[in-house]
């Protein structure tokens, strides 16, 4: 679904590449997470991804991004955005209407949806979602969490094949990232849509990711099954990256010996693995 091959791009303003040399290739209905320190890089890749670069920010593009066979650099980001559907950090500056049917129907109105398609996407996306009940509330009184499902199903209803969201979960309790997360895995998963997710939750990603990829000064330092990237825990620690604390405990104790079982990805995996090493 998307092939990156040794991209590199500059912003115009920069003195030096963000990203450099990024070579990544993404299966249909995979869903990927992408994390690493602050400045590394992250969001300037997911921009390859969703058109954004090179069509709004200039600069210097070298190599390539294709996504569902649609070169970023050929192709307008109409047709790109027919493709992938995405969803920014700050939620408010994306909605664009006071009522949640409204903020639903808006994407569908642009891209010309036949009539009588509409309200079936409506109803489906808001029930994939599970904000069916939200249909005629004011978004001005519904919770972040609530929001935050507002705008994915407003893309849904556009059926992407790609879907990118930048650190959506940013400004949710942990209750509500879980069940975010566990809506994105899902819709993954029954409808072959490609899922990228950009997070700095790294414990949320190694829980629902099939592909977790760290970038670490502008390139990719790890691309892999999350328990093959979290086996370096040590390592992902010198870059910025925190792992959760139940990994970096069997990881140490592995090292020392104690421990010779799979990387425990949260702490029920730490639990069951210490019950095996004293029984």
């Amino acid at each position: 679904m998307i092939e990156i091959k040794d991209f590199t791009f500059k912003y115009r303003e920069g003195a030096e590449p963000v990203v450099e040399g990024i070579n990544l290739s993404i299966p249909t209905g995979a869903f990927v997470g992408i994390t690493g320190s602050a400045g590394s890089g992250k969001s300037t890749l997911t921009y390859a991804m969703n058109g954004i670069i090179p069509h709004c920010y200039p600069g210097d593009f070298y190599g390539s991004v294709v996504l569902d066979s649609l070169d970023t650099c050929e192709a307008s980001l109409t047709d790109i955005s027919k493709v992938v559907g995405s969803v920014c950090q700050d939620i408010d500056s994306q909605i664009v209407s006071s009522i949640v049917e409204d903020e639903v129907l808006y994407g569908l109105e642009n891209f010309g949806v036949p009539h009588d398609e509409i309200e079936g996407r409506i109803a489906r996306a808001l029930e994939d979602v599970g904000i069916a009940d939200l249909r005629d509330r004011v978004i001005a009184s519904l919770s972040g969490g609530q929001k935050q499902k507002v705008a994915i199903a407003s893309i849904l209803t556009l059926q992407p094949k790609v879907l990118v969201l930048d650190e959506p979960t940013a400004e949710l309790d942990p209750a509500s990232s879980l069940q975010v997360f566990a809506l994105l895995a899902r819709y993954a998963r029954e409808h072959d849509t490609t899922v990228i997710v950009v997070e700095q939750k790294i414990a949320l990603l190694s829980e629902f990711a099939d592909l977790l990829v760290i970038v670490d000064g502008g390139k990719i330092r790890f691309a892999d099954e999350p328990a093959a990237v979290l086996a370096h825990s040590e390592e992902l620690l010198e870059i910025g990256v925190n792992c959760p604390r139940a990994t970096t405990l069997m990881n140490r104790l592995a090292a020392d010996g104690v421990y010779a079982g799979p990387v425990c990805r949260n702490v029920e995996d730490a639990c069951n693995a210490l019950l095996e090493v004293v029984a």
